[in-house]
């Protein structure tokens, strides 16, 4: 496994960041357990979770215990491996999330100095650890100023309870405020910034990645094989190995002439689908990380391959070519 430093702090984290979302309804717990030992095992070291995660019913045959789910399940999954002891909170990178409302309860969502307070105490709780290396915050709040956050993310600081703060599915200007106001205040400030990112879904090129580039904000991937659709959806189609349908169906529908080209090229080169996107995306300037979401074992192992594969100029150009980018704003819309 290789490592990098996340954005401008001395923090090391693996290159690639292992997602639980999937722990508990989609992954049963004991099965969760394994996939996080194989990952030490492997040298993955970065897990991200959220506060909200667990309580995602799955559709029938597939769930592990779904009359179990609810939000926080996948925090207590964790939260239970980590009691397991043996090191493994010592030899893990914690990266959990707020926002998203955990009831029907007044103040019991979003960033209110009041919530980041609660939700990290209740977060602690389920993970069963003293601290949370990387808070993040999951979606801007337009109704919160930036002093309020900060003086609360200050707080959890000072007492210990978070290390550093992250955001996620953040606009660029949304960075370059959050990062200028922290540091009025004397505050380290976004030190990560999770973002739906691949091949297909490049819009981040346009002002968030420069300008978390510029501020020195590692990007966290989200989403990097859109939905299954890079991981030779067309190849597992054709095999009776998947059924495609919903709006997957209509992007594939949409774009088939370009995923089978791009299925093609990847043939040539003898690598897998979803280790080319991995690789694309570990590629990218200011990339940090992508998110791999295994529901299995297998799965998990089968992303290690990106972390060594290089892919030269050419490949680059055509991927490039098949999957067109953009250019730094405003240049990419305008002289």
């Amino acid at each position: 496994m290789e490592y990098t430093h996340l954005g401008r702090s001395g923090l090391s984290v693996s290159r690639l960041c292992l997602g639980t979302m999937n722990f508990g309804p989609l992954t049963a717990p004991d099965d969760s357990h394994t996939i996080m030992d194989r990952a030490h095992e492997l040298g993955i070291n970065y897990f991200d979770t959220a506060n909200r995660y667990g309580g995602v019913q799955s559709p029938p045959g597939q769930a592990a215990g779904n009359d179990q789910a609810h939000p926080g399940w996948t925090e207590e999954i964790i939260g239970d491996w980590f009691a397991s002891g043996g090191g493994r909170r010592e030899r893990t990178v914690l990266a959990t999330k707020l926002y998203g409302a955990m009831s029907d309860w007044p103040n019991d969502g979003k960033l209110s100095a009041l919530n980041i307070r609660q939700a990290c105490e209740a977060s602690l709780r389920r993970l069963r650890t003293d601290y949370i290396d990387i808070y993040q915050m999951h979606h801007v709040d337009r109704d919160t100023p930036w002093d309020e956050i900060w003086q609360a993310m200050e707080v959890l600081v000072s007492q210990g309870k978070i290390l550093y703060v992250g955001s996620s599915n953040f606009a660029g200007w949304h960075i370059a405020q959050a990062n200028d106001s922290a540091a009025a205040r004397g505050f380290f400030g976004l030190v990560s910034e999770q973002s739906i990112y691949n091949l297909m879904t490049r819009e981040v090129e346009l002002e968030v990645l420069p300008a978390s580039i510029e501020y020195g904000v590692g990007v966290i991937p989200w989403s990097p094989l859109n939905g299954g659709l890079l991981g030779g959806v067309v190849r597992k189609e054709r095999d009776g190995r998947r059924r495609v349908s919903g709006r997957a169906k209509e992007e594939l529908d949409k774009n088939r002439d370009r995923i089978e080209a791009y299925e093609d090229l990847c043939d040539k080169l003898g690598e897998e689908p979803a280790d080319v996107a991995l690789a694309w995306l570990l590629a990218q300037e200011g990339v940090t990380a992508p998110i791999i979401g295994p529901r299995t074992l297998e799965q998990m192992e089968g992303s290690l391959r990106a972390v060594e594969l290089d892919l030269d100029e050419d490949v680059l150009k055509r991927l490039d070519e098949l999957f067109p980018g953009y250019r730094t704003a405003p240049e990419h819309y305008a002289w």
